[in-house]
């Protein structure tokens, strides 16, 4: 369903996406999958299960082709748990039930020191406390729905709908509805 979902909001723009079926990690050991994702010019990660992105993602054929593509130019981005797989560390269930309380995981690295708190505007406030005692040294990044942080032109910058909150360790949080965002890390380029 996310992936049907994001086929009909990008092809708004005109942009025809194609599934690349990887979910599970076999399929990211998957060569010719790994090639397909090597030469993608837009790579997007949907959302799902936190966990299981990141996981599945995380130092495999597939996951290092599609970060390669985007050092190489291409156009990468998530959202919700596609977008905190981005992070050096994602954010999933510490126990169940428990819709707020968060542990991390081991994201894919593009953005270092940094987890996304998703849907901030609905529910990802509400793991900002678990979030921050499972990660004291990190920026958590509360981006709202129908929102996005975008790194542009060395600038992170929020557009959208909503507003993207940053919460620095040790510094209040700033919550900003467009512009540039400052405290975010700046992407790593290196491979």
């Amino acid at each position: 369903m996310a992936v049907r979902n994001a086929q009909r909001w990008f092809q708004r723009f005109g942009l025809d996406l194609v599934e690349l079926a990887v979910y599970t990690r076999t399929q990211a050991y998957d060569p010719a999958l790994a090639k397909i994702a090597a030469r993608a010019g837009f790579c997007y990660i949907p959302g799902g299960d936190p966990g299981l992105v990141a996981t599945v993602l995380r130092d495999s054929p597939v996951g290092d082709a599609l970060i390669a593509a985007w050092r190489n130019g291409a156009a990468l981005a998530g959202s919700s748990a596609g977008a905190m797989a981005l992070c050096s560390d994602t954010l999933v269930r510490q126990s169940f039930p428990g819709r707020t309380q968060r542990r991390a995981l081991p994201g894919l690295g593009v953005v270092p020191a940094a987890a996304v708190l998703p849907h901030h505007d609905t529910f990802g406030e509400k793991w900002y406390p678990s979030a921050r005692e499972a990660l004291p040294g990190d920026v958590l990044i509360g981006v709202d729905e129908r929102t996005c942080a975008l790194w542009e032109a060395g600038t992170w910058r929020c557009l959208g709908a909503g507003a993207v909150t940053v919460y620095s360790p040790g510094k209040d949080a700033v919550r900003a509805g467009s512009g540039a965002l400052e405290g975010i890390p700046q992407p790593s380029t290196a491979g």
